[in-house]
């Protein structure tokens, strides 16, 4: 085995990868249950990528035999429910764990420097995810598969001058058709996958330059042993590979009960009108997009205008690219920062979630004025951050982690 090795070492830097990411990457002794979700997200993507490939295989990517096609992967093919069920429900657990993930990072402040590109390349990574998942949306061809992509797309025509033609090119047709289906299967199984890749080695590439943060906020790297070890760091394998094997052991127990008891969850992972094959002459009563992309629908939704509303959409994705630039507290963590952040992070928190229960909601009065104050809420939130975070009296800072 030694010089099995050795000859690999010689072509191809093992070794040297195994112990600059694992064995001798020191990262604090003090993370918690919250530095889990980024090795869950990696479990769920090679989940998506398995199963994914293995439904492409008896997949039918044509407006005549799409629908179809899916109804024989969950009849005929061997373990094909299985493998479906798989691959819908890890697309809603994929971005539960994400939008815990990037809590984290507002809750210790994960995004200040020198973090701002491992920031900058999770976001890169969200809004990938997002496209990946929309184009995977039209592929049942069923009745909401159909008519949130026409949706979605007639957004495009919103733009000044080009947008009509540019919703013309993104479907490939003068409506959504069976070339839309084609282009957005090819996306899905090729293009964005390969993106995803690639964005997920530079974002751990970036972490692993600067080193993970800390629910204290505090840079490890300041406290260095007589050997040049880190005093409050441990070395990611074995310490932290143990702890992260029992969390995905705990999380594939409840994701696996999800699977099998109740994957469809009443409606919100699976919708009801999906099971219905799409027809360009009957509108569902609601169109809404998964629950995952409501809370940027409803602010869409709250705004009367829909070049606006377009723009408010849009401009709420991209605040959170520049976040690392409009914090301006000395300290990191939530733990030492002042009320006023502390308050505008639960607020934000509030009003995303309820933007998200409003989105799955039919259009109404009272729901469009709650919508209208939570996206206020939720643009302050950014906007205003460069104000209170440098005016806010912050608790000291330890030297050294806590072990909290």
């Amino acid at each position: 085995m030694n010089k099995l090795v050795q000859w690999i070492d010689a072509r191809f830097p093992l070794t040297r990868l195994w112990r600059g990411h694992l064995s001798r990457y020191y990262v604090p002794k003090n993370l918690n249950v919250f530095y889990l979700f980024g090795s869950l997200a990696l479990v769920l993507l090679i989940n998506q990528l398995v199963t994914g490939l293995w439904l492409t295989m008896s997949y039918t990517p044509t407006a005549e035999g799409a629908f179809a096609s899916v109804e024989s992967i969950m009849r005929d093919v061997e373990y094909g429910a299985l493998l479906r069920y798989l691959h819908s429900t890890g697309a809603s657990a994929f971005f539960i764990v994400i939008y815990l993930h990037m809590f984290r990072g507002l809750l210790y402040g994960s995004y200040q420097k020198p973090r701002e590109l491992v920031w900058v390349f999770g976001m890169l990574l969200y809004l990938a995810l997002m496209a990946e998942a929309f184009m995977g949306y039209l592929l049942p061809w069923g009745q909401m598969s159909y008519w949130g992509a026409q949706v979605i797309i007639s957004l495009f025509g919103a733009i000044p001058v080009i947008g009509e033609d540019l919703a013309q090119w993104v479907r490939g047709d003068y409506l959504i058709s069976g070339i839309t289906l084609n282009r957005f299967f090819a996306l899905h199984v090729i293009a964005l996958p390969l993106l995803l890749l690639g964005l997920v080695v530079l974002h751990i590439m970036a972490l692993h330059e600067v080193g993970s943060n800390n629910p204290d906020g505090i840079d490890i790297k300041q406290h260095l042993g007589p050997n040049g070890v880190p005093l409050d760091g441990v070395a990611f394998h074995p310490y932290y590979t143990v702890k992260d094997l029992f969390g995905i052991g705990v999380f594939l127990f409840v994701f696996c009960a999800v699977v099998f008891f109740f994957p469809d969850m009443n409606g919100y992972f699976l919708e009801r009108a999906n099971f219905e094959q799409a027809n360009t002459l009957k509108t569902p009563e609601h169109i809404a997009p998964v629950w995952y992309f409501t809370p940027f629908y409803a602010i869409l939704r709250a705004v009367p205008d829909k070049l606006f509303g377009v723009l408010a959409m849009a401009g709420a994705i991209a605040l959170l690219f520049t976040l690392p630039w409009l914090d301006r507290s000395p300290v990191r963590s939530m733990r030492y920062k002042g009320w006023a952040s502390r308050i505008f992070l639960g607020l934000f928190c509030v009003a995303f979630v309820t933007l998200g229960v409003l989105g799955l909601q039919a259009p109404s009065l009272w729901g469009t004025w709650l919508a209208r104050g939570c996206a206020v809420i939720y643009f302050a939130y950014f906007l205003l951050m460069p104000f209170y975070t440098r005016r806010e009296r912050t608790l000291p800072v330890p030297a050294r982690v806590t072990r909290r």
